[in-house]
């Protein structure tokens, strides 16, 4: 084809077959057409036909020049991909290193690199197994590491608790400690080991019932902090070991009994605590707890569902459930904890420990001890939570 008939010919779009506006049903160019020719210099005029766009000359591209070979004396750097580079690359090591220690410093204070070295100390004996746990399953080192300085913020901040009679806690040998039961929840035997340990540097080591055992983290738990089964066995085998055993004569009753008889005295039993204590031949030291029958009051039950799910009541406070797991939030009540004199049983020979009117008097003496020491306590608190 000459040049004059390639300037004459007719420019026809792709895609078009020759017709503006294919598709559309309309002579003129559709709106998607138009914005792929982008915008025109000046405004065609109404009724005019519309001008053809002639494709511009293509310019030659001139070839690349090729690269430049390295010179035999400087060999190429290799490139780095950012799966070699190091993470800490740029940052100087000194950095770091300051860095690391201000956080030791926030974290376990002046003291930081000793107390960091008992910590991996700590986790090294953890991890290779070099630690106690005695017949009963108590680990000792995580009880106090670990449990009681969970426990103790909360009886010091919240509670705040006050010990009293501390001084009839023998230092060493075999007691047993009774006290009375509330709360709901048995937060006063973890705020009785605390306290006992605190003042005094000894494990109490509690008697607990079947449901405590029974329960899949409770039952691990209870067991690593010092807890045995309330049985005769147990307790008597702990008590002429030396072992200072704590007992809630009350139970269940103690804790599950309705607000309106707060600080009233449930059954003690048949006092299975004052025979281990007869045949051991301990003293036997009263605990009076204020405070604890103020953390949830109890207001309801609803027997049908605890009796369905195996367990002695389902507790309904003013917050709970009400106030879902808000509710479950203790109230922050003024404990006062106050150790009575002890009782002794070395008097007695172990063989009456069967008589049934020596355990009955005994078990009266230590619940009448309770009692009017919880009526002293409560006349003299100037209110529930001061």
């Amino acid at each position: 084809m000459s040049d004059a008939e390639r300037s004459d010919a007719q420019i026809i779009p792709i895609g078009t077959s020759g017709r503006p506006g294919r598709g559309t049903g309309r002579d003129r160019p559709s709106s998607a057409a138009r914005s792929l020719a982008g915008p025109s210099k000046q405004k065609a005029k109404k009724g005019a036909p519309a001008a053809v766009r002639r494709p511009a000359a293509r310019k030659p591209v001139a070839p690349a020049a090729p690269a430049p070979e390295p010179t035999p004396d400087v060999p190429p750097r290799p490139a780095v991909t950012s799966e070699e580079r190091h993470p800490l690359a740029g940052v100087p090591i000194g950095d770091w290193l300051s860095a690391f220690q201000g956080a030791s410093v926030e974290i376990f204070g002046d003291q930081w690199e000793r107390r960091l070295a008992e910590m991996m100390a700590f986790m090294r004996r953890r991890l290779s197994g070099d630690y106690v746990v005695d017949e009963y399953g108590f680990d000792a080192e995580i009880t106090e590491r670990f449990m009681l300085a969970a426990l103790r913020p909360i009886a010091e901040k919240w509670f705040r608790v006050e010990v009293r009679g501390i001084e009839n806690i023998p230092a060493t040998g075999g007691a047993l400690v009774v006290s009375n039961h509330s709360g709901t929840v048995p937060v006063d035997g973890l705020m009785t080991m605390l306290k006992i340990h605190d003042e005094t540097g000894r494990f109490l080591r509690p008697l607990g019932a079947d449901l405590v055992f029974k329960l899949p983290v409770v039952s691990t738990m209870a067991r690593k902090g010092g807890a045995t089964l309330a049985c005769s066995e147990d307790a008597e085998r702990m008590l002429s070991g030396g072992e200072l055993v704590g007992v809630w004569p009350e139970g269940f009753k103690g804790i599950g009994k309705p607000f309106s008889e707060r600080y009233k005295l449930q059954r003690f039993g048949r006092g299975g605590f004052v025979s281990a204590a007869l045949r051991t031949g301990v003293p036997i030291i009263p605990l009076s707890v204020v405070g604890a029958e103020e953390i949830y009051p109890l207001v309801g039950n609803v027997p049908s569902l605890a009796r369905l799910l195996g367990i002695p009541y389902i507790p309904i406070t003013p917050f709970f459930p009400l106030l879902g797991p808000l509710g479950l939030v203790p109230l922050p009540s003024k404990w006062l904890l106050e150790f009575g004199e002890p009782i002794r049983t070395d008097a007695y020979d172990a063989v009456e420990a069967d008589d049934p009117m020596l355990v009955f008097n005994v078990t009266d003496q230590v619940r009448e001890t309770i009692q009017q020491t919880l009526f002293s306590l409560l006349r003299e608190r100037q209110g529930v939570f001061r």
